[in-house]
């Protein structure tokens, strides 16, 4: 087994302190009281999410990324919560550590190197601190790291077992003792089968010490957990850590052996090297970051919601993220629209590789897509409100949403050519994208209904206000469809391509409806009632229909108190918050800039709720909208045909200064500063 520590090791561990500078509070999120009110934040490495909870060594879940089986029997797709291989627990002198004999708790979540702390003392007996992570540089795995200061005299039990969650029918549970390479290692193994599609499910953990500490591990048949016991003197200090691995048969063909090679592998590295390489992957992320001079808890609250979109997607993965990423199983794990609109834009801008992995997750179902409009009865292909990893559609039978939202079909074409605009891979473009945005215009071409005087509608749809259901001529899904057909067109001549004529007509008659006064109307009937979320809105940002300033006001005036308050979701107001930073309304933009996030922070550490009365974080969505109203709001980026530039906005007035780095192939930093 290679040595533990190292003076390259604590040459990196130096290295990374003094990384982190004057600023390290402002990479940490910290809680104090362990009887207050409480969310906890997920860690994840775009392969898994585990759930730190606040009672000491507490792992509530393990998230499965696009590992699915149904709800029930005839249910709609679901993602799986994993077998969950992180459950320690810890007895001193015959009782169990829990929260009734634990004092000076305290835990924080160091965004920077992507852990999850916690300390606290056994009153009388003990010093213990222990720290949780999703391992970046090995996806399907998570570490949890524990030392212990002895104050006094003590016997120590630790031990290990696994959790089986309800959605699982078989499961079966070994211990395995085995020897390689003059290693001894204890394994603890669990492999279980989905309850309706029969997914194969497997993890494995196990504990690793130090060399000098090395001790026997035994199984407890009846509690079926791993445990080691000690006998330690006031002075002594102990440093330990378990390993687990949760793997499935969406990924390995053999899930069951590849989570124990995976622990082994993790044991035959050590703790300090597998954190040298998580830290190392997470510094190359953090090469994009924001960063806000002037107010901290701006500052603190933007980077998290990097931090959580981060983990929940990674290079090369082909995978997208769901609107809880990989939190919970809210949404069910499924892929909507809030992928391509909210999230991948600061992707986008800030990590072309989760950015690509996003639009190649729906290149790669095109397929279905194609299936999906054929059986409705269009052309072309029509993406699912809801996917899973088939690409078929999800949506809960009970949700018009499922049959009517129809919108993302047009804002995956959008994001295709955007991802172009960046990039100018042409090759990309005319291989991967062009065939997507080509079906897509086809679908649009087949879907829209001609009217007399020559316009086009498009009618009986649910647009992004999904408080109105089977309407005509909704504001956003009509200029999203324009939008579609003309970048379509434009790509079909860079890749030499033919441009059908009706494209062109179409997107030149779509109605875009209005009151008497000019206000743009939503929809064809609407009259002023309460709408779940934006909607006319994004015509003035991010879809660059309406440009005129006065017209963008005048349409914001209207819809910005006509959102629901209470359900409405987060990230409405990070539109009105760009689109008034382009303008220089400062008072405004950094209102609807704290209204997109404030009511809906969860204590301790500002988990983002989708709403101001929901209780589901962390909402991925509304991080995206966060970082889009600094990103393109307040620095003033924008994507075009000619790639990045930066429009005049404003800071709010107590900002010194924004600072957006690592953006585009070029890493460049782009900085707005108040004068």
């Amino acid at each position: 087994m290679k040595t533990r520590v190292s003076c390259f090791f604590l040459l990196v561990f130096f290295f990374v302190q003094m990384v982190k500078g004057e600023d390290a509070d402002l990479w940490q999120l910290h809680a104090s009281d362990i009887s207050a009110p409480y969310v906890g934040a997920p860690m994840a490495n775009g392969g898994i999410g585990i759930l730190p909870w606040k009672e000491p060594f507490s792992v509530r879940q393990v998230i499965l990324n696009h590992v699915f089986d149904t709800d029930g029997p005839q249910g709609v797709s679901r993602v799986l919560k994993g077998i969950n291989p992180f459950l320690l627990s810890m007895d001193v002198d015959g009782k169990k550590v829990d929260s009734e004999c634990v004092a000076n708790w305290s835990q924080y979540v160091d965004m920077k190197e992507a852990t999850h702390n916690s300390s606290f003392q056994i009153i009388g007996k003990a010093d213990i601190n222990y720290s949780i992570c999703a391992l970046r540089n090995m996806p399907y795995a998570g570490l949890i790291r524990v030392n212990v200061k002895v104050l006094s005299d003590m016997s120590l039990k630790v031990a290990a077992r696994m959790d089986v969650p309800q959605e699982y029918s078989q499961s079966t549970q070994r211990f395995r003792k085995m020897r390689a390479d003059a290693t001894q290692m204890y394994m603890l193994q669990s492999y279980a089968t989905s309850t309706h599609r029969q997914q194969e499910v497997s993890a494995s953990s196990a504990f690793i010490f130090d060399e000098d500490k090395a001790t026997e591990v035994l199984y407890d048949e009846m509690d079926k957990e791993i445990f080691f016991t000690m006998k330690l003197r006031k002075g002594d200090s102990l440093s330990f850590a378990l390993i687990g691995s949760v793997c499935s048969t969406r990924d390995f063909s053999d899930p069951y052996n590849e989570a124990e090679r995976q622990v082994i592998y993790a044991i035959h590295e050590g703790t300090d090297a597998l954190m040298v390489a998580h830290c190392r992957l997470w510094n190359e992320l953090w090469e994009s970051d924001i960063l806000i001079e002037g107010d901290d808890e701006a500052q603190r609250v933007v980077r998290f919601a990097l931090f959580n979109l981060y983990s929940s997607c990674r290079e090369g993965s082909r995978l997208s993220i769901s609107p809880m990423g990989l939190s919970s199983q809210g949404y069910n794990g499924h892929i909507f629209w809030d992928s391509e609109l909210w999230m991948f834009p600061p992707m986008l801008m800030l990590n072309k590789g989760i950015a690509k992995s996003m639009i190649d997750y729906r290149i790669d179902r095109l397929v279905p897509a194609r299936k999906k409009a054929m059986a409705y009865g269009y052309k072309g292909a029509m993406f699912p409100w809801e996917s899973d990893d088939y690409g078929e559609e999800s949506t809960p039978t009970f949700a018009l949403t499922g049959p009517l939202e129809h919108h993302v079909t047009a804002d995956i074409s959008i994001a295709c050519w955007n991802y172009y605009c960046l990039t100018r891979d042409e090759q990309w473009l005319r291989t991967k994208a062009f065939p997507l945005m080509k079906e897509v215009a086809d679908f649009w071409a087949s879907r829209v209904e001609r009217n007399d005087d020559g316009s086009y509608s498009i009618r009986n749809v649910v647009g992004a206000d999904e408080y109105a259901n089977g309407i005509d001529d909704n504001a956003f899904t009509n200029a999203a469809v324009i939008r579609a057909l003309e970048y379509a067109c434009e790509a079909a001549t860079i890749c030499n391509e033919p441009v059908p004529e009706i494209w062109k007509e179409i997107s030149r008659n779509i109605c875009i409806l209005r009151f008497k006064d000019g206000v743009t109307r939503e929809h064809a009937t609407y009259d002023g009632e309460m709408i779940k979320q934006a909607d006319v809105n994004l015509l003035g940002y991010p879809l660059y229909f309406i440009t005129d300033a006065k017209a963008q006001k005048k349409d914001m005036e209207y819809y910005a108190d006509r959102i629901d308050p209470q359900n409405g979701p987060a990230m409405s107001y990070s539109i009105f918050c760009v689109q008034y930073a382009r303008m220089g309304d400062v008072k405004r933009a950094y209102e609807m800039f704290c209204r997109c996030y404030q009511p809906n922070l969860r204590a301790p550490f500002g988990v983002l709720a989708e709403t101001a009365t929901s209780d589901n974080p962390y909402f991925m969505t509304g991080a995206g909208g966060l970082l889009q109203a600094v990103i393109n709001g307040f620095c003033g980026l924008q994507i075009t045909d000619s790639g990045i530039v930066q429009l005049p906005s404003s800071l709010p007035e107590h900002w010194k200064k924004v600072i957006v780095k690592g953006i585009g192939p070029e890493k460049k930093a782009y900085v707005r500063e108040n004068r």
